[in-house]
């Protein structure tokens, strides 16, 4: 009987230290998929953050470098502009990207800067033992909001591909999820996508996902899959938010842009 589900090359036969039903395996078995299939694997930089997002050098067989807590981008983009031929991607968490590193996120994204960015959202610091991140949602429990998070106090969680859609610079923003077979699917494609921006030399590309912590969401993996789809995706809804790369020039010749609201 032939073989027809095998393990990519750039994905390393290593043993998971993820939490079962973590979306990181799921993340990482994708981008190991979509570099195998295009032809990247020598020329690919992961850049790895601190927080779950860490281990992403013990499972892909590329180059990998870590970052200062919330540098990933910074130290993404140095090696992207002296060596401008690699395919340069950050591996980031809410925590790294969205709190201590919001304003690199902000800035690369803002320049233009012609990197990759995968996003996992799970509305919670997983490493440290579940406490508040900036997307946590209102009125949910974490270790540092027992009650649930109050917007008075707290504020409101931060949609990251909202945000990026509203500067002039990215080329292409979407947000997927991790939680079913046709999201996952659909996460594979955004993520070649983003690929293709950068070897294109089209510029920044922004991908968020969507991904479940049944630890420290306190579910079963079962539980936390039907959470995204009932809980997470109406705070954070999925579709495109921004796409430059589709060529179908407007009056003055610019390509087509959608910024801000969602295309599913």
């Amino acid at each position: 009987m032939s073989p027809v589900y095998t393990r990519p090359a750039p994905l390393k036969d290593t043993p998971t230290r993820y939490c079962p039903g973590c979306g990181h395996g799921v993340a990482h078995r994708i981008i190991a998929e979509a570099i195998e299939e295009m032809g990247i694997q020598g020329r690919c930089v992961g850049m790895g953050p601190v927080g779950c997002a860490v281990f992403l050098y013990e499972y892909l067989d590329i180059d990998c470098c870590e970052a200062a807590h919330g540098r990933t981008p910074a130290v993404a983009c140095a090696i992207k502009r002296m060596r401008p031929e690699t395919v340069v991607f950050s591996y980031q968490g809410d925590g790294d990207l969205a709190a201590i590193g919001l304003c690199e996120t902000m800035h690369t994204a803002n320049r233009g800067e012609p990197i990759t960015v995968f996003f996992l959202n799970n509305t919670v610091y997983g490493m440290t033992k579940g406490q508040m991140a900036p997307t946590t949602l209102a009125g949910q429990k974490t270790y540092t909001t027992p009650t649930g998070r109050n917007p008075a106090t707290e504020g409101h969680p931060l949609r990251m591909c909202e945000l990026l859609a509203t500067l002039e610079a990215p080329t292409y923003i979407e947000r997927v999820s991790l939680n079913t077979p046709r999201h996952i699917l659909r996460a594979k494609q955004a993520v070649r996508k983003a690929f293709d921006v950068q070897l294109a030399g089209q510029g920044y590309s922004f991908i968020e996902m969507l991904s479940a912590c049944p630890a420290h969401w306190h579910m079963s993996p079962v539980e936390a899959a039907k959470w995204v789809d009932e809980v997470l995706e109406p705070v954070f809804p999925l579709g495109v938010y921004r796409d430059r790369t589709a060529q179908e020039a407007g009056p003055a010749g610019s390509p087509e842009v959608r910024s801000c609201a969602p295309n599913a």
